[in-house]
């Protein structure tokens, strides 16, 4: 078997020790990850996902209010390994992967925000990531406004070329959709000593590494607004029904 048919013995790391503040209006005694949705917590949905598209571990980086998750979570669910990476102190996406890589398994890393989700098949992304040989790829959706998210470039061979804040593009455009594969080795290069973002911090600078993009235009999810997370039973009741 090769590197490229391997998904399912990669690890699935997922970055879930976020305080969610701007969630506690509406999720005030619990983490963000476990805010319920139709009886469920939104964790569910993400293990149940990466079990449907064949992995069979995940690592879950927690921190605020962790105790909850692994009383919620437990060792296994959906017929995932579950273990956790512990933040002694707040250490941002970047820092939080960096102290969770012993516990992956596999040379790419799948990495992936907790308070979102996309439905797309992590197959073809893993294949075309080993495909160009990529540093890291980035998994891209498609929104009306990317005036929230941020939108990003990429050339004709799909390597991304820039990154655009916040607020500074408005209408259409392609995201991040806060999934990752990631090699090792650039994982290795943050460090993990203090907070730092993948997002704002880590990727800028690896752009003209290896870093990639790969479109797929499909659902996409961010529970991270007590407005967005007012359309996650309607999401997910539609993604049921097709």
């Amino acid at each position: 078997m090769t590197a490229i048919d391997n998904l399912q013995d990669a690890t699935a790391v997922i970055l879930a020790g976020g305080l969610g503040t701007r969630l506690r209006a509406v999720v005030a005694d619990r983490p963000k990850i476990l805010a319920p949705v139709h009886r469920k917590p939104f964790l569910a949905y993400l293990l149940e996902y990466l079990a449907a598209e064949g992995l069979r571990k995940a690592v879950l980086c927690v921190g605020y209010r962790s105790e909850q998750v692994m009383a919620a979570l437990g060792k296994s669910y959906a017929g995932l390994r579950l273990a956790y990476s512990m933040e002694p102190s707040p250490l941002g996406t970047g820092g939080a992967l960096r102290l969770a890589l012993p516990l992956a398994d596999s040379g790419p890393v799948i990495a992936m925000n907790g308070d979102s989700f996309c439905r797309a098949p992590l197959r073809p992304l893993w294949q075309w990531h080993h495909a160009c040989r990529a540093a890291g790829t980035l998994l891209l959706t498609r929104v009306e406004d990317t005036a929230r998210y941020g939108c990003v470039g990429r050339d004709e061979n799909g390597q991304l070329t820039a990154f655009e804040e916040k607020g500074e593009h408005r209408g259409p455009g392609w995201i991040s959709a806060g999934v990752y594969v990631l090699s090792r080795r650039m994982i290795q290069e943050i460090g993990g000593e203090k907070a730092v973002s993948l997002e704002r911090e880590v990727f800028p600078r690896w752009l003209g590494r290896g870093l990639y993009g790969w479109p797929c235009e499909t659902a996409f999810l961010d529970i991270g607004t007590p407005e967005s997370y007012s359309m996650a039973e309607a999401f997910f009741a539609s993604q049921e029904a097709r």
